[in-house]
């Protein structure tokens, strides 16, 4: 799953999987790291309810790791709601929702049009660009900074160092970066608080070390930047690709929200995640999944299950998709994810309505990685446009 084959056509190595395996396949997250991939829907919603055989502490696992690893800093034991289980994940996720509760909705439309105006300034008058590195992730980037309280120095390096860690790309000095960046960052929110989440966080009951702080925030950085700026970027592929949506957005005929309900199910931004480690050997379907081996959750696979998709395989407007996982792991953050999308997309069609993919879809390439679906670049082209009205 590590491969540049696997990144290429993820669905056809599902597709082969579902027939040699059923919903259960043995997998290598990086070389010499197995897996099990979970690929039945119906299999998948029976193990993320199931925390007692399938705990999402990995601590037992990675005693036999090695820590150049390259998929260890995505999997490792962190004190945070990702990596714990029973009350230590109770007392992190609490944490977790409160805080988050400190971006009112309508602040983070407002926050997103008004970061997204100057990216879209800058490149509008030149005719084409490239909507990875000039629009969706210095925008992921700099909303989740401004929810966190995060000055952009610190932001920045927290950035390159998660980058280094979705990607397994010298994967321990990535997470080394980020340690130290958000380090930092607990250190200035403690001395300066202010209307953001990491002071939420420092100031919520549970009174979160320095560590534990840290690795929640660890957290955040994971899902608000990488699985962000796929959710963006894969959604726009979908609209300028797909002759169901060419036009018809713009239109009103088909709406941004229904393009982003179709890609979070058929082309999840995390593809296969969720990861649990049995601390003793489990029978499930008809297999025994080895003790303390990482379970993973495909929910690209699963949404694709034939068994739950309807028969043209598509389930436009369905949202029983598994792409925010379900259970006591279900993500917190999905309502402002959902809206940071769905914000920075309408504002670049609206900006630029004749916008054109510069390649055919099927030559645009992805990133390697076994957990994400991330194109490597979105190359564009419209007629060049006067800079928008900033706002005031």
């Amino acid at each position: 799953m590590y491969t540049a084959e696997f990144a290429a056509d993820p669905h056809r190595f599902y597709d082969h999987m579902r027939h040699q395996y059923g919903t259960l396949a043995p997998v290598a997250l990086a070389p010499d790291v197995p897996a099990t991939l979970v690929i039945g829907y119906h299999t998948a919603v029976r193990i993320l309810h199931d925390s007692e055989r399938f705990p999402a502490d990995p601590r037992a696992w990675q005693r036999g790791i090695p820590a150049s690893c390259p998929v260890l800093p995505m999997m490792e034991y962190r004190p945070n709601a990702l990596r714990s289980a029973g009350e230590a994940h109770a007392r992190y996720r609490a944490a977790n929702v409160a805080a988050l509760q400190h971006v009112p909705q309508h602040e983070l439309r407002a926050l997103v049009e008004q970061l997204a105006i100057p990216l879209i300034n800058d490149f509008c008058e030149k005719g084409e660009a490239d909507l990875l590195t000039q629009y969706a992730l210095p925008l992921a980037f700099r909303t989740l900074n401004r929810a966190l309280g995060c000055p952009a120095g610190i932001g920045k390096m927290a950035t390159h160092g998660m980058a280094a860690i979705f990607e397994g790309n010298n994967a321990a000095a990535g997470n080394a970066m980020l340690t130290q960046a958000l380090t930092e960052l607990v250190h200035l929110k403690r001395q300066q608080p202010g209307p953001d989440i990491t002071t939420g966080l420092l100031a919520h009951p549970a009174q979160l070390t320095d560590e534990e702080m840290m690795h929640q925030l660890v957290t955040l950085y994971g899902a608000g930047i990488e699985p962000e700026l796929n959710l963006i970027l894969n959604t726009l592929r979908l609209i300028l690709s797909d002759h169901r949506y060419a036009g018809d957005v713009l239109h009103g005929s088909l709406s941004v929200r229904d393009a982003l309900d179709e890609l979070l199910c058929v082309d999840p931004p995390m593809a296969n995640y969720c990861i649990s480690y049995p601390p003793f050997p489990v029978e499930i379907d008809g297999v025994v999944l080895p003790a303390h081996q990482p379970v993973v959750i495909s929910m690209a696979a699963c949404n694709n299950d034939p068994a739950v998709t309807s028969h043209n395989g598509r389930r436009l407007g369905n949202r029983s998709h598994l792409t925010w996982s379900e259970g006591p792991h279900t993500c917190p953050a999905q309502p402002l994810a959902y809206t940071i999308a769905q914000v920075a997309i309408e504002q670049i069609l609206d900006a630029l309505p004749e916008m054109d993919l510069a390649v055919p879809a099927n030559q645009l390439t992805y990133r390697p990685g076994p957990f994400h679906r991330s194109l490597a670049a979105l190359p564009v082209t419209f007629p060049p446009s006067s800079p928008l009205a900033l706002a005031s």
